[in-house]
């Protein structure tokens, strides 16, 4: 990496992610991929014409199987947040779905089980 055609601005954002610790590492992408799902459910203001459960239901899925995965690294105390935003998620897919699916069908829940709406 010691190229000097390399973009700076690579070089900046390698070397700030130099100063993070894993388990930062982890929770920022799972925060990027929540708040990816969250915007594809329409649950920012005036998202609502823009849902597209479709993109929403990959993306809650991946970040179901990340959390799954990286919960028994980064411990107890960091990944409950995370399963709870991922909770949330679901639960939105569900509440928005016309035709719901069946339990343990819906987005995610091969790695979190049946997640049952409010």
């Amino acid at each position: 990496m010691s190229d000097s055609s390399q973009n700076p601005e690579s070089v900046t954002a390698a070397r700030d992610l130099s100063q993070l610790a894993s388990v930062e590492i982890v929770s920022l992408h799972a925060v990027d991929l929540m708040t990816a799902a969250a915007v594809k459910l329409g649950l920012f203001e005036g998202g609502e014409d823009k849902r597209d459960l479709a993109e929403a239901r990959i993306l809650i899925d991946v970040l179901a199987g990340f959390v799954d995965a990286a919960a028994r690294n980064i411990g107890h105390h960091h990944a409950a947040p995370l399963r709870d935003g991922l909770s949330t998620l679901q639960k939105a897919f569900r509440e928005y779905s016309a035709i719901q699916d069946e339990p343990g069908a819906a987005p995610g829940e091969r790695y979190t089980g049946y997640v049952a709406p409010n």
